[in-house]
């Protein structure tokens, strides 16, 4: 066996698995505050890959600019679904939900397809070019990178959700929302809190992805492997997303590298129903979970 080969292989895994670990806690934090299953999320990321392409590539404004614009601006866009989209739907059965945010999806990849059409484009380059080695093992300068983006990102939202007021609020609704609100915690805002931070989430994740793979309609593809991840990891939680993310990430690049490109999602689905077989609630959920 060509080590050298597998562990160059290994590294692109992890690396992918730090961006399905990112877009997973966008995921987590909705699911844990609303109880909602997004399955918009891939779509809200790529969402937030066009709108840093509108800025970057359309007007050519300053990277840095560019990309705090994307992410203001897609959180906003979380806000305004969640106003709009999500909260009138308080109350109504869980499938009434999770079909809103199918259509969801289905919207904004029109709106992409409308203002971008669904021609395939490149995002600036902005990410260092260099070759990087770990010892004489070579990984994608921009896979290397975008992992410590994600990682970054992640110790910043676990820290500030752990600490910060708005965050000790978005866990004590996750814990018990009836008991939030005899504590006197806003929930309805708290439900928007959660969702601008995973629209926020999702559009660095959507950066990164666009970076290293480009921009198209179809980038909430991306979004059926964080669907796996979180479903296998735990819907509630966060270091279930952040474990799973990196195993999918693996398992995915070892599938691609030594079976071909088209077993990675055949793969990741195999892991999906065994997990369920095992742990209906996944290997770090909690049991009360109900499935749709």
């Amino acid at each position: 066996m060509d080590w050298l080969f597998l562990f160059e292989v290994t590294l692109a895994g992890i690396g992918s698995g730090g961006l399905y670990a990112l877009a997973g806690l966008a995921f987590v934090i909705v699911y844990k505050a609303t109880k909602v299953v997004n399955l918009a999320i891939g779509e809200m990321l790529m969402m937030g890959a066009y709108i840093f392409f509108a800025f970057a590539a359309g007007l050519q404004w300053p990277i840095w600019l560019a990309v705090v614009l994307a992410i203001v601006c897609s959180g906003v866009m979380g806000g305004v679904i969640e106003r709009l989209a999500i909260r009138p739907m308080l109350g109504e059965s869980p499938i009434s939900v999770f079909m809103v945010t199918v259509g969801l999806g289905s919207i904004l990849v029109g709106l992409v397809e409308l203002i971008w059409t669904a021609d395939q484009r490149r995002l600036p380059e902005f990410l260092p070019t260099e070759p990087i080695f770990i010892g004489e093992a070579f990984i994608s300068s921009k896979v290397f990178y975008g992992f410590w983006v994600a990682v970054a990102l992640v110790a910043i939202v676990v820290a500030v959700f752990r600490y910060w007021r708005g965050g000790i609020a978005l866990r004590a609704t996750a814990s018990d929302q009836g008991a939030a609100y005899a504590m006197g915690i806003n929930v309805p805002r708290v439900f928007s809190l959660a969702w601008t931070a995973s629209a926020a989430l999702a559009a660095v994740a959507g950066i990164v992805v666009g970076a290293i793979g480009g921009l198209s309609s179809s980038m909430g593809v991306f979004g059926l492997s964080v669907l796996v991840v979180v479903i296998v990891g735990g819907l509630d939680s966060v270091v279930g997303a952040l474990l799973a993310g990196l195993l999918i990430g693996v398992l995915e690049a070892w599938a691609g590298a030594y079976l071909g490109g088209e077993y990675k999602l055949l793969v990741t689905f195999i892991v999906l129903v065994a997990v369920l077989m095992l742990r209906p609630y996944g290997l770090f959920g909690t049991r009360e979970i109900e499935r749709l």
